[in-house]
């Protein structure tokens, strides 16, 4: 990227400079980034977007990637509408947003009623554009780009960002001669997702985008025929690839996780799985921004990280949570009436728990999703982590039931790697595991076997209550 900030996204790509083979690879669409950097997706003069507040909705993320390549710098405001955002909520986001134009690959029809000054088509088909005349035209503008998180029962909260916070933790790929093709199991309209795909488009990468509703072998069949040398995703994306017979149709080089707590036992799977890779863990909230990698193999990360934090980024743990301050943050949530975002001593509450043993630090879980047992307070991705280590699971999900008695008991359900396998003994297994490990009120009081675990449109292990706001008045979406 040089010593010169890129003004747009846009201009971003044009100075990479894409080889001629470098494309977005979607379900629906492969469109050459040379093509891109010339061209338009949208079927009007991209200059009469100039200054407007922008929602994008679109089908597919190939369309939406193309549609944030033509507005970046043009438009004051681009709300990035995730595919599962509730219909009953879209004229409060829009209120919120100030929106006074659609931006979508949707019949025009979908949004009657809708009150909004303008909508524009898009598409994967590309126009000419000429964007020395465009960028003549409409002013440059430092485009906000609002996010809306997950994890609330009402209203998602809407968190703006520009591009220098977005790209603040990407580095130039100038000199790097390694053919890289990346992919993501994330959707790139939220936050996890967006940075692979910032980090594609920035550095004249390939990028294969997944597609809602895709099978599993599929999406791996593509990313083997791209030549996925990149890939991120969740654990719980990751589990699901792992407990798949195609699994090793790729062979990534670098393997990343991110958006929940990355255990050992998962860490130790992908490594086994894919011997040549190189699988790291990172950290980042869409509030906070990116935060650090972890690349040394191991769950958790240096307490050095804490101590020795400074410059871009500064950490440190209060009242057990994980607070962030960087260049990388958002800079506010929007709304008549917003929560305040950044303390004030300018860090972010992550609402992440931590725990320092020796010289490493331990997610041990959200603050708002800690189970009673029985008046004791329960992490439950602590308990995963123990399950989760026993050779014969692949994943798991633990809970509290109410209970006469106590108040409340911990379930756990649990994925195995085979489903022959003698249950009764495996569930033995854990539970010595558990009570050699935890205390008494933590060790599952129940050991329930299923075929498979519900996983939120965002990646993530579905948990009871995520329907609720988890963290008081800044809920965050994980990354």
């Amino acid at each position: 990227m040089g010593t010169t900030k890129p003004s747009s996204l846009r201009d971003a790509l044009r100075r990479s400079g894409p080889p001629d083979d470098a494309a977005l690879l979607g379900a629906d669409a492969r469109v050459p980034l040379t093509a891109i950097a010339a061209g338009t997706c949208l079927d009007h003069d991209p200059a009469l977007l100039a200054g407007r507040s922008i929602m994008l909705i679109t089908r597919t993320q190939s369309t939406a990637a193309l549609a944030m390549l033509d507005c970046d710098g043009l438009v004051r405001r681009m709300v990035l509408c995730p595919p599962d955002l509730d219909p009953a909520h879209m004229r409060s986001v829009m209120a919120d947003a100030e929106v006074d134009t659609i931006v979508t690959d949707r019949e025009v029809a979908t949004f009657e009623g809708l009150e909004v000054d303008a909508i524009v088509r898009c598409g994967t088909t590309l126009h000419p554009a000429d964007w020395d005349r465009i960028t003549a035209t409409a002013p440059h503008v430092a485009t906000e780009w609002v996010m809306a998180t997950s994890g609330t029962s009402g209203l998602p909260k809407l968190v703006v960002h520009d591009l220098a916070a977005l790209t603040g933790a990407i580095g130039s790929s100038a000199g790097q001669t390694q053919q890289v093709v990346w992919g993501t199991f994330y959707d790139i309209r939220r936050y996890g997702g967006l940075q692979i795909f910032l980090r594609a488009i920035l550095g004249g990468r390939s990028l294969v985008l997944s597609q809602a509703g895709e099978p599993l072998i599929d999406h791996l069949t593509r990313l083997n025929a791209a030549g996925i040398t990149h890939l991120s995703g969740t654990p719980s994306h990751w589990r699901k690839v792992l407990m798949s017979a195609d699994a090793t149709i790729i062979a990534p080089t670098y393997v990343r996780l991110s958006g929940e707590i990355a255990d050992q036992a998962v860490l130790d799977s992908l490594g086994e799985t894919f011997p040549s890779a190189k699988v790291g863990h990172a950290y980042a909230s869409t509030e906070a921004g990116v935060g650090f990698e972890v690349n040394d193999g191991l769950e958790g990360f240096p307490a050095a990280l804490l101590d020795g934090t400074g410059g871009a980024l500064a950490m440190r743990i209060e009242d057990g949570s994980l607070r962030m301050q960087s260049n990388r943050m958002a800079s506010r949530y929007l709304g008549a009436d917003p929560p305040t975002l950044i303390d004030p001593d300018g860090f972010v509450d992550t609402g992440d728990m931590i725990e320092r043993r020796g010289d490493r630090c331990y997610f041990v879980g959200r603050r708002g999703g800690i189970i009673n047992v029985g008046g004791l307070k329960v992490h439950p991705e602590e308990i995963e982590a123990v399950i989760n280590r026993h050779d014969q699971v692949r994943m798991s999900l633990v809970k509290s039931r109410r209970s006469p008695i106590t108040g409340g008991i911990v379930v756990a359900e649990v994925v195995l790697t085979d489903a022959a396998l003698d249950e009764g003994a495996v569930r033995n297994a854990i539970i010595a595991t558990c009570r050699a490990s935890l205390p008494p009120h933590k060790v599952p009081a129940m050991v329930r076997f299923v075929t498979a675990l519900e996983v939120t449109p965002g990646g993530k292990l579905a948990r009871p209550g995520t329907g609720v706001d988890r963290a008081g008045n800044a809920a965050k979406d994980r990354a």
